[in-house]
């Protein structure tokens, strides 16, 4: 991996610290205590940050999100780390009966809420729910949603962040997806190139301080990939798996994507 591409994070790094500074600055101002609670403080760095990274991260992964996300969704859609909601944009609101977010940032819920006023999603009529919880919390989960599973679980470059990866996601798709439904994800992951992989693992401390935990050098495809049921056994009955054209052969930047279309057995 050429050193122009391994030090280009650096550059990204250095915009998200700068456009996410004031705004984090004056909320400490206001309320000091900001600094006693390093979770919230993450938090609120992270969501100031994701108003300018948040837009442009969803435009480059608009047409994967769209092949695979609008053609698989469907029923009751359990959005996991839903961020301002984006993913409602590629639902076909035709095929869904609710969208379940679940973002522990509370930052970020109003945005959610918004989004989902354009994309015909609201609180009051019982389509849009938003639970603030992490992927760890399942019995939360299960409790918010009356222990109803769910059609659809999406995962959209945020398995980099959660806690316990392994354990997490398999709870989740355990208890909380139906028999035959869809667990649709396209995220960052631990690229296959050794010189790429060095240069994620080199990173990613810095990388995680900033954007609120998420790791550069998760395979996050196979943590999904090896989920079991409770006897051991693959609980996937179907697995699309793919990555993005061209990324392990140029290895112009720290950032190997995966795609994947699960369906539970």
């Amino acid at each position: 991996m050429k050193l122009q591409a391994a030090f280009a994070i650096v550059f990204e790094l250095a915009f998200a610290i700068r456009t996410a500074f004031w705004p984090t600055l004056l909320a400490i101002w206001k309320s000091p205590s900001l600094l006693l609670h390093p979770q919230q403080l993450s938090r609120l760095l992270f969501s100031n940050i994701w108003v300018f990274f948040g837009p442009v991260t969803d435009e480059n992964g608009k047409p994967f999100k769209e092949a695979l996300i609008t053609p698989n969704a469907y029923g009751v859609v359990l959005d996991i780390g839903a961020g301002f909601g984006h993913t409602m944009k590629y639902l076909d609101r035709t095929k869904i009966t609710k969208y379940v977010a679940l973002e522990p940032n509370t930052n970020m819920h109003e945005r959610i809420r918004l989004t989902g006023a354009k994309e015909g999603y609201t609180e009051d009529d019982g389509t849009l729910v938003i639970l603030s919880y992490g992927i760890e919390n399942t019995s939360s989960i299960r409790s918010a949603l009356y222990g109803q599973q769910v059609d659809t679980m999406i995962s959209i470059l945020v398995l980099c962040s959660v806690p316990n990866p392994q354990r997490s996601i398999t709870n989740l798709v355990r208890d909380t997806l139906k028999p035959g439904g869809a667990f649709l994800y396209y995220e960052h992951v631990l690229s296959p190139r050794k010189d790429v992989a060095w240069w994620q693992r080199f990173w990613a401390p810095f990388w995680s301080f900033i954007f609120d935990g998420c790791r550069l050098d998760r395979p996050s495809h196979l943590y999904v990939d090896q989920v079991k049921d409770r006897d051991g056994e693959s609980i996937w009955k179907e697995r699309e798996l793919r990555g993005v054209d061209g990324e392990s052969e140029e290895a112009s930047h720290l950032f190997e994507h995966r795609i994947g279309r699960y369906i539970k057995a």
